[in-house]
């Protein structure tokens, strides 16, 4: 009987060892449903809004009415590229991958501030243009500087440190400068707002950030009344007068403020029907860029104007969820910079169209029309959903080899 029951527990061990293979991984859930589903309305509502707000202007310049579509849909296909890239790409290592990246991007502003390559388009010198190829580097430096904060912060919310000051505050400076030269100022202040809740979601000191608030803005009030205008550029200067008083020059700098009114108005509550809009024939000249989202109030009405808004509210939400359910300081960051990044982005375009803030030169993500501002969006976005799977570690598990 001993020698049965040891050779019964024998078989038993080589059973195991035979017919069972010990599994010792990660599970991942899938990403994040809901959010895939957001962003792919807000796509699909860019297409829709691009192709009816650019189609006049296409004709004007003599080209295919759907030209601009085609082209965001080409823009469309690298950024799905990008995006399942970053969505299979362990996000961990994109701690590797800040400070690198980051000097890229300043290369590239320098390229664009300082040699011929540099285009200017309304007065601002931010594309690049290497041969078929134009983009915008400017809008890589959100996902430059959100990389680089959270590699910063993911220990600790330490600043005053010789170590993360010249790996990672000192190519963040060089990028704000280069962008400020270009000049963009609406991208500078996105920047900052990024960086500011980037660091008060690690529990920074708030008493520090207002303080260094309440210093910078005396600093450039105390600058203003020194220098005046020299502190902004003129156009820049004008904005900010035309916003309190459109009317001051309705048919200069005044224009387009008033015309993306005016498609407000029109619209109403239901719109007056996708394709419609009259705004966008020869009174709204950037209809299908910055001002994408007045066509899409004339045409789609409050209800269309809810619609975009609650997509990019539920953006925002589900952001923040991922980032509270992720399982390290370095992937909440991330969701964190991600979230808020694209979501302000959104806040400060649509205030625009509708006379809330000063005219600026920030595109609606996923919405107008833009290469870069969209392929960018969707890599983040790939991130972003990358960080929501849920990574459980697998301790003991065997598959029954059958």
């Amino acid at each position: 009987m001993p020698y049965q029951r040891n050779n019964r527990r024998r078989r038993n061990t080589e059973y195991e060892t035979d017919n069972y293979r010990p599994v010792n991984d990660v599970v991942l859930s899938p990403p994040d449903t809901t959010l895939m589903v957001v962003v792919a309305f807000l796509v699909v509502i860019g297409l829709m809004a691009i192709f009816s707000a650019g189609a006049p202007k296409a004709m004007e310049m003599g080209e295919n009415p759907a030209s601009f579509a085609l082209k965001q849909f080409a823009y469309l296909i690298v950024g799905l590229v990008g995006m399942k890239y970053f969505i299979k790409l362990d996000y961990k290592k994109l701690k590797d991958w800040a400070v690198p990246f980051a000097w890229f991007v300043i290369i590239m502003l320098a390229l664009v501030d300082f040699t011929p390559l540099g285009v200017v388009v309304n007065g601002a010198r931010r594309w690049i243009v290497l041969g078929p190829i134009q983009f915008q580097p400017s809008e890589m430096t959100k996902f430059a500087v959100i990389m680089l904060l959270s590699n910063a912060f993911y220990k600790d919310s330490a600043i005053f440190s010789s170590h993360k000051i010249m790996r990672y505050f000192f190519p963040i400076l060089v990028m704000i400068f280069l962008v400020y030269k270009q000049p963009n100022l609406s991208m500078v202040i996105l920047l900052l707002l990024t960086s500011m809740v980037m660091y008060l979601s690690v529990s920074g000191s708030i008493k520090y950030m207002i303080t260094l608030g309440l210093a910078g803005i005396a600093a450039a009030f105390g600058t203003f009344l020194l220098f005046g205008q020299k502190l902004l550029h003129g156009y820049q200067m004008q904005r900010i007068q035309i916003w309190l008083n459109p009317n001051s020059d309705p048919y200069g700098a005044g224009y387009n403020i008033i015309q993306s009114l005016l498609a407000f108005a029109a619209g109403g509550f239901w719109g007056v029907g996708y394709g419609n809009s009259k705004q966008k024939l020869a009174w709204l000249p950037e209809g299908h860029t910055d001002f994408i989202f007045a066509v899409i109030a004339e045409e789609l009405g409050f209800i269309g104007c809810l619609l975009v808004i609650g997509l990019f509210w539920t953006f925002i939400h589900r952001g923040i969820i991922i980032s509270s359910r992720a399982n390290d300081m370095f992937g909440k960051l991330m969701a964190v910079g991600i979230t808020l990044s694209i979501g302000l982005q959104a806040f400060i375009n649509m205030s625009v169209s509708s006379s809330l803030i000063p005219a600026t030169g920030v595109p609606l993500p996923f919405i107008s029309y833009g290469g870069t501002s969209l392929i960018v969006s969707l890599c983040m976005v790939g991130v972003l959903l990358n960080i929501s799977k849920k990574r459980i570690k697998r301790i003991r598990n065997y598959d029954r080899a059958y």
